[in-house]
């Protein structure tokens, strides 16, 4: 999840207008480090609001963005994966990758289960590898384990047994740590709308 751990590691500068005791303006340039622990729950709420705005909107126009739902999911021909599912009930669905650091695991699964969400965590094999504890922390806190493949290479460039090793290493690596059968699988590379 170090995608996320640059972002997190910012300090940030703020601006601040103060009034002295003679009642004179002052502006007083400082800088500010907000915790990760804070940011961290920023940008989940932050994914959490445009999820729901996908499912709010789920199947129609969002700006030049077509939402595609499992009833909708070809677009001149195309199979597109699926963005959103028709339900009745108002729900999201979040993700993370976790292909590259472990640094803010904690602090994420923390904040998930403070707020009681769950979500699904697309590993590689070399994240596997790397942090078996965190595979463990979150299967045991709830969360979906979902494939993400062994060394996150481009699957149309691979040969069909070359795709069938990328998510069955994975798999078994995760099947042996935590007993648990990975159900979903995220290609790495794939394309977006």
């Amino acid at each position: 999840m170090k995608h996320f751990s640059k972002f997190l590691s910012e300090t940030y500068h703020v601006k601040e207008k103060v009034i002295s005791r003679q009642g004179k303006d002052n502006d007083i340039s400082k800088d500010t480090n907000i915790t990760s622990f804070m940011r961290s729950g920023l940008v989940i709420l932050s994914v959490i609001l445009l999820a729901s705005l996908v499912v709010a909107y789920g199947g129609k126009n969002i700006g030049d963005n077509l939402v595609t739902s499992v009833f909708n999911s070809r677009i001149s021909n195309k199979e597109l994966p699926i963005y959103c599912v028709d339900t009745p009930e108002k729900k999201v669905a979040l993700s993370f990758d976790a292909a590259w650091g472990n640094e803010d695991t904690q602090k994420i699964l923390d904040i998930l289960k403070k707020n009681d969400v769950h979500v699904t965590f697309f590993m590689t094999g070399g994240w596997v590898a790397s942090y078996p504890d965190d595979v463990k922390a979150i299967a045991k806190a709830g969360h979906e384990l979902g494939n993400h493949s062994e060394n996150h290479k481009k699957m149309s460039t691979l040969s069909a047994e070359e795709c069938r090793e990328e998510i069955m290493s994975v798999h078994e690596k995760v099947k042996e740590l935590t007993g648990t059968d990975m159900q979903v699988f995220r290609p790495p590379y794939t394309k977006r709308l």
